[in-house]
């Protein structure tokens, strides 16, 4: 049986932002959101620069190279942001979280490093799939309401070894993902998540509307977000989905 991912992708500034420094890209066998950071400009150039780098693997790998491809391309997109400081100093701050999946039929390879968070609609289960790399969950408190909350101990950005979580998963047909940026989960609850993915077929309304509840939340940041179905079928010649930052960067 052929297995093949559907997705779509958006972004959003938020209410209280002036620019966007998320980036995403949803393809036939690539998915990935990463949120900028390092002031004006700086957290642009991180995403964008990852996310374009990262393009390049979305094709058909064998199942069993699938984590070492999307690790490979990880490295070398931390390497370009490397390249990037060289040559601008100035943004010698900069940085970006990372979630991205890697598809081969039911087989995928999962990369996370941040904040960014990946789920997966089970069923009626709803499961957070991704840890946070934030001071709070290093330190196992992990309630989210401290001052620590925010503070992100991995990154890419260049200088550090910005050493991801790199896993093998297996998904089944019916199966829903999400990737998104922390300006939806630092506003938008699980219930409020879990009832948008199951409430039906459309991947674009179901990202209009995790990006609509976030804004109706006070949208204090950049919102991004991709959701995929995990479908029975040949994967489709489609264009893929690039939104955010790097869609000013093609």
């Amino acid at each position: 049986m052929d297995v093949a991912i559907r997705y779509a992708a958006g972004s959003d500034v938020g209410v209280s932002r002036q620019n966007n420094e998320d980036s995403a890209y949803a393809g036939p066998w690539l998915l990935a959101v990463a949120d900028g950071m390092g002031g004006y400009a700086g957290g642009e150039v991180a995403s964008s620069t990852v996310i374009q780098s990262l393009r390049s693997i979305d094709a058909d790998v064998p199942p069993e190279r699938l984590v070492d491809t999307l690790g490979e391309a990880v490295t070398e997109a931390h390497d370009k942001l490397r390249d990037v400081i060289a040559d601008r100093p100035d943004l010698d701050r900069m940085g970006t979280t990372l979630t991205a999946m890697l598809w081969s039929g039911k087989h995928m390879a999962l990369a996370h490093i941040g904040d960014s968070r990946g789920y997966l609609l089970r069923g009626e289960e709803l499961f957070q799939i991704t840890e946070d790399h934030t001071l709070d969950q290093l330190l196992e408190d992990g309630s989210g309401s401290s001052r620590l909350s925010n503070v992100l101990f991995r990154v890419l950005d260049g200088r550090s070894e910005g050493e991801p979580d790199m896993t093998p998963r297996e998904g089944k047909v019916g199966d829903r993902y999400l990737l998104c940026s922390d300006g939806l989960t630092g506003v938008v609850g699980p219930e409020q998540i879990y009832e948008v993915l199951s409430a039906g077929d459309d991947l674009d309304a179901a990202v209009r509307r995790l990006i609509e509840l976030a804004n109706q939340g006070g949208g204090p940041d950049n919102i991004t977000c991709v959701v995929a179905d995990v479908v029975e079928g040949p994967a489709e010649p489609r264009e893929p989905v690039i939104v955010g930052a790097a869609a000013n960067q093609r």
